[in-house]
């Protein structure tokens, strides 16, 4: 009984471990391609920056955003 316990316990253990690895790899695509979009946008000249309704002021404030800090729909995302 006991090795049956154990043994299932390593099983979902396990597939829990994999959630978390497919997670983690997740979080570093979604990482970087924040900041990817990020260098895009500090590239971007003023006129540009107007069109979107945004200032230098608010690029300088999105790009010093720790890479791994994403918007909170793109974790919702399968």
């Amino acid at each position: 009984m006991f090795a049956s316990l154990h043994t299932s316990t390593l099983a979902v253990t396990g597939v829990h471990a994999g959630r978390g690895a497919v997670s983690l790899l997740r979080r570093v695509q979604l990482a970087r391609a924040a900041q990817a979009q990020r260098q895009a946008l500090a590239r971007l000249d003023a006129h540009l920056l107007a069109d979107l309704g945004l200032d230098a002021q608010d690029v300088a404030q999105e790009c010093a955003r720790p890479a791994w800090d994403v918007p909170a729909h793109w974790l919702r995302r399968g």
